[in-house]
């Protein structure tokens, strides 16, 4: 049965990158709990619009659990409190009448905040565009069994290709390191016989660009793999460390 909740909302409010930012709290009254946490956010920007104040920026795009931009920290949780999910996917029936609500932007220097709660997650693209390409023939389509993949290597690859980028990883990481999106897009190659070619190039370019970019080093407390939305395996960051010796050992 629907019900409706009251709650404050305390949003943190940021002009741009080099302005202070502050805490604002705001009074939510009769959301209806099936409402979504973004669909919440919209109605807070109207009573905004209409008060003729400056609504809240924040980041999305499909509302579907698939893109990854609406990256906000919710009570301590990036992307919220519910597991697997990204904040677009978090209802309000997940919160309790007349709790206090957080939301704030990822907290990483590597993730400037723009304005309000988006940040700039270009860093991500950066470090992809820096793990090159994959080598493949073209021409006529292969044989089917010309490349034998084990089923428990394609599902593995799959899984780890099933990352979206979001950067909760790096909010939930006391260091602020990416080490479990790298590891994802490093494995999600590292798998299959495409990416062999260029393995060993790819993981030290990566790595390095990573490091450029300011994230943190892992300290393997499992927060990342703990908040992931896509609950990407911690696994992935062992395979990465044994391309990155190897790839170092070849050299």
């Amino acid at each position: 049965m629907e019900t409706n909740i009251s709650f404050k909302l305390k949003v943190w409010r940021q002009a741009n990158a080099h302005a202070e930012g502050r805490f604002e709290t705001y009074e939510m009254h009769d959301i209806p709990t099936d409402t979504s946490f973004l669909e919440m956010m919209d109605i807070l920007n109207e009573q905004l619009i209409e008060k003729g104040e400056e609504p809240v920026t924040f980041d999305h795009d499909c509302r579907e659990g698939i893109c990854g931009m609406c990256s906000l920290y919710v009570n301590g949780h990036p992307h919220g409190p519910a597991t697997g999910a990204t904040t677009c996917q978090l209802y309000m029936r997940r919160f309790h009448d007349g709790e206090t609500i957080t939301v704030e932007p990822w907290r990483s220097a590597a993730f400037p905040v723009i304005r309000d709660l988006m940040v700039n997650r270009n860093a991500f693209d950066q470090i992809q565009q820096a793990g090159g390409y994959v080598s493949f023939n073209t021409g006529g389509a292969q044989d089917a069994n010309a490349l034998p993949i084990s089923k428990v290597a394609a599902d593995e690859a799959m899984d780890s290709a099933s990352c979206i980028g979001c950067g909760a990883c790096v909010a939930a990481c006391k260091n602020g390191s990416a080490m479990l999106f790298v590891s994802a897009k490093v494995s999600q190659f590292a798998l299959l016989p495409q990416g062999k070619p260029e393995a060993a190039k790819r993981v030290k370019a990566m790595l390095q660009k990573m490091d450029e970019l300011g994230f943190g080093n892992c300290t393997n407390t499992g927060a990342c793999a703990a908040e992931c939305p896509k609950q990407i395996k911690l696994s992935n960051i062992a395979r990465l460390n044994r391309e990155y010796i190897c790839a170092k050992c070849a050299d």
